[in-house]
């Protein structure tokens, strides 16, 4: 009999890796219990990634979920983990020191055990610093390898890292393969070089089946040496989501693993509440493209995590693009056309910006930027023409060394522009910022919390907390709800009823309610746009998104009246998730603001007016 294998149930990922959200608190002790009776799991992944955000965004407290999610595995003797971003903490963007300090005594204090760390540019600078933060609060530190696929990213790469990391006393290595395309027979080797150096140190391996190799590097990295593999389960297995957990222990007990046995009885009631919390409303954000499985995704690498939102992204640019192909009399692009070309745009783009591995952050990064040089040629302009501000820093080295080199197209656009390449440490960018939290919430008459844990959730994602404090996030939740739910089940016959819609005449913005049919238009069926029109040059909008003018809030910060010189930021563009910064191109006074915060804008819109 060969050594034993133990299974982790990534419960949180499961979610993620279909939709937007996981499940509340109220669900998720409602499955607890069912989990811990199926009697196979050493691990649950209860928390970290986007958890404690989805709460905020809920209107939901994501300490009190934490804390009572993982309370009764704690009493049944099972280890939870969670999946920490190292420099970026819980969120997209860096974190100063004292917040992922404080972030680990948090966790630990609210009952989970062991953090998975990862660098999204595999830099060891990032990770390293919070082997120490998780040992000091108690944590056991299981630091990752990103895995990708590239000339670069071989197994001596990876074996190397590994080292690094158990040098600096990582206590377990984590084969994070987020896009499911690690070639099998190269991650066994990873695995087995690992385990011949440090035969004692724990390796977990986590995939995803997107492309399909996940099953055959599964009994490879067993074959190995392998000690935990993490598992999902149905109805939410394969696709974009994970290998489920009654194939690999059938696979593993055939090759003669131990491998433990499962509940059934318990297995269908797991199943059953998954089934229950998506006919609430978990479903409605989730896409059935999700549930299928696609080997065009080893040639792009894309994670499987992501596949979703870049679904999305196809639907509202193929309507853009067509637009633009409806005006000059051009044939119109099919969706499997836009998505082949997003495909070979990211094999292009993903060399030249550093072959950085495509997980979060840097997978959106890299998607997105591919996405805007595809649409800019479709469109006649030139690649590289539109850059966000967080993708720049990731190619100036900001948040870490990039893999590999910068193209040299890149280095001299960057230069041409007046950007600074950073080499020092990433974390010296970003100063300590927990006083400032504890002065606001002074201010605001609002608890630390218990452990600090609420100081915290404000440090780590601060516009989400303040929304769930306000009231506004549960309510801006239970709206989008109702609408997806309205959605779901209109009739055909709705689709005859008034819309209101912003359109550009001469300059001026104008709502238009528009009907088809026999209807009633009320008197203010055209209605001027508040914003006041001045004489000035358009600025136009460079993409199609939403319009705002400060970034993460629709809290205005330019105004009419206002002096701007070229360079200027004017406004942001948000689009595939990322804020596109709009600058002015020449000096002058703002004279109109057309468009208001949070509505959506096409391309060429006019954005405001410059005198």
């Amino acid at each position: 009999m060969k050594k034993e294998i133990k299974f982790s149930l990534v419960f949180r990922d499961m979610w993620q890796s279909a939709g937007k959200y996981v499940p509340r608190v109220d669900q998720l002790v409602k499955v607890a219990p069912a989990i811990i009776e199926m009697g196979c799991f050493a691990r649950v992944e209860t928390n970290g990634g986007g958890f404690e955000q989805v709460n905020l965004l809920f209107g939901e407290n994501p300490n009190k979920a934490v804390r009572e999610w993982t309370k009764p595995f704690h009493e049944a003797g099972i280890q939870t983990h969670m999946l920490d971003r190292a420099l970026n903490g819980l969120r997209m963007s860096p974190v100063p020191a004292d917040v992922r300090k404080l972030f680990y005594k948090v966790k630990k204090a609210q009952g989970t055990d062991i953090t998975r760390t990862f660098c999204g540019l595999n830099d060891t600078r990032n990770i390293i610093p919070s082997i120490g933060y998780a040992h000091d609060a108690g944590m056991i530190s299981q630091c990752s390898l990103c895995i990708t696929h590239s000339p670069i990213h071989t197994v001596e790469y990876y074996t190397n890292m590994a080292l690094q990391l158990i040098k600096a006393g990582a206590d377990e290595i984590c084969i994070k393969d987020m896009a499911g395309i690690g070639r099998p027979v190269s991650l066994g080797k990873i695995v087995a070089n690992i385990k011949a150096a440090h035969p004692d140190i724990p390796i977990q391996y986590h995939s995803h089946a997107g492309p399909g190799f996940n099953m055959a590097s599964i009994l490879e990295v067993c074959e190995a040496g392998c000690d935990y593999i993490d598992v999902g389960m149905e109805p939410l297995s394969w696709g974009t989501g994970h290998a489920d957990l009654l194939s690999v222990q059938a696979m593993l007990k055939d090759a003669g693993f131990q491998v433990p046995e499962i509940n059934m009885e318990a297995y269908m009631k797991v199943r059953a509440l998954i089934q229950e919390f998506m006919d609430d409303f978990l479903g409605l954000y989730i896409s059935p493209r999700n549930r299928l499985m696609n080997s065009l995704l080893i040639g792009p690498g894309l994670p499987g995590g992501m596949m979703g939102s870049l679904m999305a992204d196809l639907e509202s640019n193929l309507e853009s693009i067509n637009k633009y192909k409806a005006k000059r009399n051009l044939p119109f692009m099919k969706q499997d056309e836009l998505l082949i070309k997003l495909f070979n745009e990211v094999a292009y783009v993903w060399p030249r910006v550093g072959y950085p591995p495509l997980v979060t952050p840097f997978s959106q990064y890299v998607k997105n930027l591919s996405m805007m040089n595809v649409i800019a040629m479709e469109k006649g302009k030139e690649r590289w023409g539109m850059i966000a501000d967080d993708i720049w820093d990731m190619l100036l080295g900001k948040a870490g060394k990039l893999p590999g080199e910068l193209a040299p197209e890149l280095i001299e656009k960057a230069e041409r522009e007046g950007r600074k390449f950073f080499t020092g440490n990433p974390q010296d960018n970003y100063p300590d910022a927990l006083d400032k939290y504890r002065k606001l919430m002074k201010e605001n008459k609002w608890e630390l919390g218990e452990d600090d844990e609420e100081l915290f959730e404000y440090a780590m994602h601060p516009a989400q907390y303040e929304a769930y404090k306000s009231g506004k996030a549960k309510q801006d939740f239970l709206e989008d709800v109702e609408k997806r739910r309205a959605e779901r089940d209109k009739s055909p016959l709705d689709d005859a009823k008034p819309k209101t819609l912003t359109v550009q005449v001469d300059g001026q913005a104008y709502r238009v309610t528009v009907a088809y049919g026999d209807i009633d238009l009320p008197a203010s069926a055209t209605d001027k746009v508040s914003a006041s029109v001045g004489e000035g040059q358009d600025v136009p909008a460079p993409l199609e998104g939403k319009f705002f003018l400060t970034k993460n809030t629709q809290e205005t910060s330019l105004k009419v009246g206002d002096k701007v010189k070229k360079g200027d930021l004017l406004c942001y563009i948000e689009a595939m998730k990322t804020y596109n910064a709009i600058r002015a191109d020449f000096d002058g006074t703002v004279t109109a603001i057309c468009v208001n915060p949070g509505d959506s804008v096409s391309e060429d819109d006019v954005l405001m007016k410059i005198g």
